[in-house]
């Protein structure tokens, strides 16, 4: 049978078993070892992907996007749809707005993404509909709705805090516009999600060619006083719910509802429809975002819906926190942890406006007084404490990253090519001016065997997932009592890893004390592209928690490849990488101080070299060095030409004269990483 025939065979067999005993006879027993890849089934229609990997390969995406259909992209000058989004994604130039909002910019990505899901927010689709989209609608001549479509920056201010007032986001409690009393906004609504399905659609690459994936979603915007509760729902195929389930259904501080409406208008309908529901960046939330269950059926739900959580995006990272001012951290003594931290805890922090922050609400959080479940590391952690305790470990998440972009631009995330992610209000010169602390984003990794939305669906559910900050490093992480010491030499490393023990996401049941735990690691640099090649990598990390005997919880950090201190670094002068890594790292690591007894977690870090933060690419191009003793002269000079020829006011500048010294997370440097998804030992995954 010819190569490519066989693989259209095999993809129509729905039955696994079938298609494992063919590969068997056809290939022979080597393939033995890639059966566990072959768990999902087709559930749609589609010509089968000419080019699939039965061992898996690296399909990059970003799960959290919006677009003009969202009420903050709106009103801040983006008019780029869905339609839009995609089209960038794939790697055509669209435009966004430059920071005075009328000003339009050519923005393009450098790699295209495999996948995309548009998550644009439930609550106002409709709202927004009917402010923004026909003009013989009545409710469109709504005040509020013509403040919406305003192209001034302190009148589209004015508009954000009303929908902010509106969603139940500050102290009251949610309303509806009184333009829905003039239009329909339920009919509004249907039409924007009929929208989004379409373009959904439009992009999906449903031919043997597999370029270009797409899934139907929205974004759950629970944030109460400000704290992030979000939750990204994506659907597996085109069966969706009617409509999407927003916080107007649910209440506030009700995630929870979420899932349960989720089975009774999805996963427990007889069409075809499965989902999951993705945890927002938890470091805004306020410590609501991962409580302990309340009741069985919340347990089960939480397991079930949420086998992810974004663990990097624009917003910063939610891994650990540690406050290199003080040398302190957040029950973490692991100095990495300073890595793109936000200072405060909820999303009061994009309230800077001209250089002045303009709510009391964007206020630093002393670590004393952050959230210790703002961050996954900890989540995980208690996690285990409470599966030790009541049987269940309701924490079992894998990670991914993603941007959170509200420019319409997903997968936009290098810092040198860095042109912001809500629109005017973080364009040009306003991004170093009012969105000092934010970053570029991160990515969403799977390991599939194709790129299709099963194929996606079901590597994310069983959590063969991992995050990066934005870089393109691929990794692989496998654990297991069984694992040869000789993978690293082992031209069949990966089949033998999959035979002998399990990947990123799995879970390993109790082994004998005298059994040794390993672990394997594979990483290898971004490539990057034609004339910016990728960084080399640093060193590869094992991070480990685990739960005593007692019930307390512990964490410890080993270095299990490459080098520390390389002596990689950056020319001050123009952030030109200086010194070298390695291009591929590779380790069989045995645990030293593995306990059969005590339930643990294990995940992977691998860190680039140092490069310079995106923040300080932009200074420097505006004549301002961080690096340098003249800086604030440079920046008062850099302020003075901006205002003349763009209009800025106040100070644009200064931020880039931090002393990083005195400072709890922000450097000039940084180091771009990889997180994979933990592997669990024991308590993990005993409920489906």
């Amino acid at each position: 049978m010819h190569e490519f025939q066989l693989a259209r065979f095999l993809s129509q067999v729905s039955d696994i078993r079938i298609v494992c005993m063919l590969l068997l006879v056809l290939c022979g027993t080597d393939l033995l070892a890639a059966q566990s890849l072959y768990n999902f089934k087709r559930t749609e229609t589609r010509a089968p992907c000419r080019d699939a990997e039965p061992l898996g390969k690296p399909l990059f995406g970003d799960l959290h996007v919006h677009t003009s259909y969202s009420f903050d992209a709106y009103t801040s000058s983006v008019r780029s749809d869905p339609w839009d989004a995609y089209r960038y994604a794939k790697g055509e130039k669209i435009l966004m707005p430059a920071a005075d909002g009328e000003r339009q910019l050519g923005v393009k990505i450098p790699r295209p993404l495999d996948f995309v899901a548009i998550t644009d927010h439930a609550e106002f689709l409709g709202q927004l509909g009917v402010c923004t989209q026909d003009s013989s609608r009545l409710g469109y001549w709504w005040p509020h709705c013509a403040i919406t479509r305003s192209t001034n920056q302190w009148i589209q201010l004015i508009a954000v805090d009303w929908w902010t007032r509106l969603a139940g986001q500050q102290t009251a409690e949610k309303e509806v516009s009184m333009a829905c009393t003039f239009s329909d906004c339920a009919v509004a609504g249907r039409d924007a999600w009929t929208q989004i399905q379409q373009a959904a659609e439009d992009h999906y690459d449903r031919s043997e060619n597999c370029k270009f994936t797409t899934f139907v979603g929205y974004e759950y915007t629970d944030a109460p006083d400000r704290k992030n509760m979000h939750r990204n729902v994506i659907f597996r195929n085109a069966e969706v719910s009617v409509a999407p389930i927003s916080t107007y259904e649910t209440g506030r501080y009700n995630f929870p509802e979420l899932w349960q409406a989720l089975r009774e208008q999805c996963t427990d309908t007889d069409t075809g429809c499965d989902v999951m529901a993705i945890p927002h960046n938890s470091n805004l939330s306020g410590g609501l975002m991962f409580r302990d269950p309340e009741s069985s059926q919340e347990l089960e739900n939480r397991l079930f819906f949420e086998p992810l959580v974004e663990l990097m995006q624009h917003k910063g990272s939610s891994e650990c926190r540690f406050d290199r001012s003080r040398g302190i951290g957040l029950d973490t003594e692991d100095e990495l942890c300073d890595f793109e931290q936000i200072p405060g805890d909820n999303l009061g922090m994009l309230g800077t406006v001209n250089g002045v922050v303009r709510t009391e609400r964007a206020k630093e959080t002393a670590i004393e007084d952050f959230a210790r479940r703002n961050m996954v590391r900890n989540v995980y952690k208690d996690g285990l404490a409470y599966g030790q305790t009541n049987g269940v470990n309701p924490f079992v998440m894998g990670v991914i990253g993603s941007t959170d972009t509200h420019s319409a631009t997903p997968g936009a995330t290098e810092e040198d090519n860095f042109a912001g992610h809500l629109g005017r209000r973080d364009s040009e010169f306003r991004n170093v001016q009012d969105h000092f602390y934010a970053n570029a984003g991160g990515h969403t990794v799977v390991w599939a065997q194709e790129n299709s939305r099963d194929a996606i669906f079901s590597a994310m559910r069983r959590k063969e997932t991992y995050a990066t900050s934005g870089t393109r490093p691929t990794v692989r992480f496998f654990a297991g009592s069984d694992l040869p010491d000789n993978l690293c030499e082992n031209p069949n490393a990966i089949a033998a890893a999959y035979s002998a023990g399990v990947p990123m996401g799995g879970s390993l049941d109790a082994v004998e004390e005298s059994v040794p735990l390993r672990i394997y690691v594979r990483a290898a640099k971004d490539p990057g592209v034609e004339g910016n090649p990728g960084t080399d990598l640093q060193r590869a990390q094992v991070i480990k928690g685990w739960v005593d005997a007692e019930g307390v919880s512990h964490e410890q950090v080993y270095d299990v490849a490459g080098n520390a201190e390389n002596g990689a670094g950056v020319d001050e002068r123009n952030c030109n990488r200086l010194g070298s890594g390695a291009k591929n790292l590779c380790a069989v690591w045995q645990d030293p101080e593995f306990n059969a007894d005590q339930p643990a977690f294990y995940y992977v870090r691998v860190l680039e070299n140092p490069t310079c933060r995106w923040s300080t690419l932009q200074c420097q191009a505006a004549g301002v060095n961080p690096f340098d003793e003249q800086c604030p002269a440079q920046a008062e000079l850099a302020n003075e030409k901006v205002q003349a020829g763009q209009g800025a006011d106040g100070d644009i500048y200064g931020k880039c004269c931090l002393n990083a010294a005195e400072q709890p997370f922000y450097s000039p440097v940084i180091q771009e990483r990889a997180w994979t998804s933990p592997i669990w030992y024991r308590q993990a995954n005993l409920k489906r």
